[in-house]
């Protein structure tokens, strides 16, 4: 195990429990090359990922009185999507502090950014155990300041549908389906509702202007649903099927 004291500079904060932020830098795959069961940071990530959105989302809504929903979802998840969080977790030097398997290091485990979006997921929920609320938010908004004072007035996501394929097909090798349901008003202002699905299973549902639109609405809320604090880790839809 490294020594933990630079990295915990770099943090901002000294952990009470030194095994807590052990545990938030431990990668799955060791669980595979040890005898009996290995903690890792799978749960601490569960846990950070719910802070990182209830911090987030509240300065959100500060920082946009005027929008409602739709444009602050956006903005959350161009804020947290797994690109975005390997960033920063690339920026605190994560990655030299990763325990891995021999085979997770081999294949670039260090430098991946599925396993760097993790490891700061588990980071702020280790925080969050060991310093309390107050720890945690102080650190995620020292992380996003640049990112908060840097979006537009009305903030956007590039591809919310490119978003939710690259979540879904992180847990599945399904792809998400995309139906328009309904399109009601005269030809010159119809309005399009469209429901997205993934294994004949309803996520969410988006209305615009035109079938883009809607679908991107769609995937847009079906990012927020599954990523909501309460989420299953894995994809695991809610029992609607469509028929």
């Amino acid at each position: 195990m490294p020594n933990l004291t630079s990295f915990q500079a770099r943090l901002g904060y000294s952990f009470q429990d030194a095994a807590l932020l052990q545990l938030a830098l431990t990668h799955p795959s060791v669980a595979h090359e040890v005898d009996g069961p290995k903690q890792h940071n799978q749960r601490l990530e569960f846990l950070g990922d719910a802070v990182l959105q209830i911090v987030l989302s509240r300065e959100l809504y500060l920082q946009f009185p005027h929008f409602d929903e739709g444009p602050l979802t956006q903005a959350r998840a161009k804020l947290v999507n797994r690109h975005a969080l390997a960033v920063h977790g690339r920026a605190l030097g994560l990655g030299e502090e990763l325990v891995l398997s021999r085979g997770e290091e081999i294949n670039g485990g260090r430098t991946r950014g599925s396993a760097l979006a993790d490891a700061f997921e588990a980071v702020v929920g280790a925080l969050f155990m060991d310093g309390g609320f107050d720890i945690a938010r102080a650190f995620i908004l020292r992380q996003f300041s640049a990112n908060l004072g840097g979006l537009e007035a009305e903030p956007v996501i590039d591809n919310p549908k490119g978003e939710l394929q690259e979540l879904l097909q992180a847990a599945s090798p399904h792809a998400p389906e995309y139906r328009v349901v309904s399109a009601t008003g005269p030809d010159h202002n119809r309005v399009f509702e469209c429901v997205v699905l993934h294994q004949g299973i309803e996520l969410a549902r988006g209305t615009g202007q035109n079938k883009r639109a809607a679908e991107s609405y769609a995937a847009l809320h079906a990012l927020a649903a599954l990523r909501s604090p309460g989420a299953p880790e894995t994809v695991v839809p809610p029992p609607t099927p469509l028929p």
